[in-house]
């Protein structure tokens, strides 16, 4: 990641199971990390030059999704609301920059909403403190529907003018019973607009987003058999990809281009690599193993995986080609779902300790693991955000199965979900 980070280890004593589980690694250390240092941002209100209940809706809507947003980013921190009562209140027309360098704020952010033709107009002006310099100009035209993504939109540039990979307007794709079925649904990053896009008497599962978000690979059964399938919600087209045989565990190449899939098309399950619309299928593991949930390294050379050749299910690492496998990760009894970082230097996977299942973190350059959730619970299905500071899974911690956020560190953890089960998500990256 982009951002300077302090590390301060806290090494913590866990259960003799947990040590043995690290028995051929480094001791799980539990690591706490903090932006050093976050960008301070003043976010005054926003103003609503009409008087209207329209104008009032989105100059309050706006700015509280944006404060959420640069708060959950890590990379940001919002000056505290109180120390704005210490300066005299914003003219947008007249700034007075020596006020919002007191209360030690490095950029300003400043909202104007109007309206016109029926929808409301933003004019967001982002103001560096010390030099007293526009650095960002913004107009937005929207409807009340679209309110939060002109907030997401605006969270985004921000991001950008730090050179830091953009995501709040990304989606999650996951896998929900709510309405009687498990069907896919799709939602805002922080849970919002939660949106169904499959409709059938059929289970559909394990869904994983293109890199261009344009299209979901997932399994279904909708002909009676686990099959892969290619969504295209935006377009409303549904193309099988490979239908011999279980199929399952679908996952894009960083660039779109291919896809890998497991398959028991030969008879057991093995992993195989196709085009991204499912031709020139070819398979790149070859033994009477278990081999399951390839995940693509960021730079598309590589691919982790899970595999029980040694007896129990571990984490491996291969060529794209399926060549040089390794092993890279040694003792539990059972490990699986490797997810590969999108800064390449990490994989976040699953392990059941003592009947519990967690997240854990494996840096692969260090070699340490950093267990991440501990809640006696199921915690599964992780996948990274894009800019690799937050992890989404799936956890039974509330009673029913529902989907989480939590930081990199094992901080923040919120949940997203709560109506049905919901499990399964994929972030795209």
């Amino acid at each position: 990641m982009k951002n300077k980070i302090l590390i301060v280890c806290l090494t913590l004593t866990f259960l003799i199971s947990l040590v043995n589980f690290l028995s051929s690694q480094q001791e799980i250390v539990l690591t706490i990390r903090e932006g050093v240092p976050a960008i301070s941002v003043a976010l005054p209100p926003f103003v609503a030059e009409s008087t209207s209940a329209m104008a009032r809706e989105a100059a309050e809507t706006i700015h509280q999704v944006l404060a959420d947003d640069l708060k959950y980013s890590r990379v940001f921190t919002l000056i505290p609301k109180e120390h704005l009562s210490y300066i005299r209140p914003l003219d947008p027309k007249q700034i007075f920059f020596k006020d919002w360098e007191s209360i030690q704020a490095r950029i300003l952010v400043v909202g104007e909403i109007t309206e016109s033709a029926g929808k409301i107009v933003l004019e967001a002006r982002v103001f560096d403190v010390k030099s007293e310099k526009l650095i960002l100009g913004k107009r937005y035209q929207a409807g009340p529907s679209v309110y939060r993504l002109v907030a997401h939109r605006l969270a985004d540039e921000l991001m950008k003018i730090y050179g830091e990979k953009p995501f709040f307007t990304s989606k999650i794709v996951f896998v929900s019973n709510r309405d009687g079925n498990d069907e896919l649904y799709m939602m805002d990053y922080d849970g919002a607009n939660q949106t169904r896009l499959t409709f059938n008497k059929w289970r559909d599962y394990m869904p994983a987003w293109s890199p261009d978000q344009r299209a979901i690979v997932f399994t279904s059964y909708r002909a009676s058999n686990p099959d892969l399938y290619l969504l295209y919600p935006y377009e409303g087209k549904l193309v099988p990809v490979s239908t011999k045989g279980t199929n399952f565990s679908g996952a894009f190449s960083p660039d779109g281009k291919k896809l890998a899939f497991c398959s028991t098309r030969d008879g057991n399950a093995e992993i195989y690599v196709a085009n991204a619309d499912g031709s020139n299928i070819r398979r790149i593991t070859f033994n009477s193993a278990i081999d399951t949930a390839p995940s693509w390294s960021p730079t598309g050379r590589e691919i982790a995986f899970t595999s029980d050749r040694t007896g129990t299910p571990q984490i491996y690492i291969m060529d794209a080609e399926g060549g040089n496998v390794r092993k890279v990760s040694f003792g539990g009894d059972y490990l699986d779902s490797p997810v590969w970082s999108p800064d390449g230097e990490r994989i976040v996977f699953v392990s059941r300790v003592n009947n519990f299942f967690d997240l854990y973190i494996l840096n692969l350059k260090t070699n340490k693991i950093t267990k991440l959730t501990e809640s006696n619970a199921r915690n599964e299905s992780p996948s990274w955000s894009p800019d690799g500071r937050h992890i989404i899974f799936s956890s039974n911690m509330s009673g029913t199965i529902q989907i989480y956020s939590i930081d990199y560190d094992g901080t923040n953890l919120k949940c997203l979900t709560s109506v049905g089960e919901n499990k399964l998500p994929n972030w795209t990256n």
